[in-house]
């Protein structure tokens, strides 16, 4: 499976985690991969996904399109992965 979009997922979060000294996540370890899902649960709660009612329906329709395909793929490449109010999406 391509994991083209978990991949810029996990780039944007690196890019954000660098301006604040955090280490960078990585796809090869599983407890990075834990973090990764933990990040995307808390990005699809629907304050996040919508920036507090923020955004109009089209880009908050997207925003968790993106999310949705970062998860599934996330999931092909580990199925030890746990989510939360993700799960319900995929």
């Amino acid at each position: 499976m391509n994991i083209r979009t978990l991949e810029q997922y996990v780039e944007q979060k690196n890019r954000w985690g660098a301006l604040f000294g955090n280490q960078p996540l990585s796809l090869l370890n599983a407890a990075d991969r834990q973090k990764i899902a933990d990040s995307i649960d808390a990005d699809i709660s629907p304050e996040n996904l919508s920036c507090d009612g923020e955004l109009p329906r089209s880009q908050v329709q997207q925003r968790l399109r993106v999310l949705v395909r970062a998860a599934q793929e996330l999931q092909s490449i580990d199925p030890s992965i746990q989510f939360g109010e993700t799960e319900g999406w995929l």
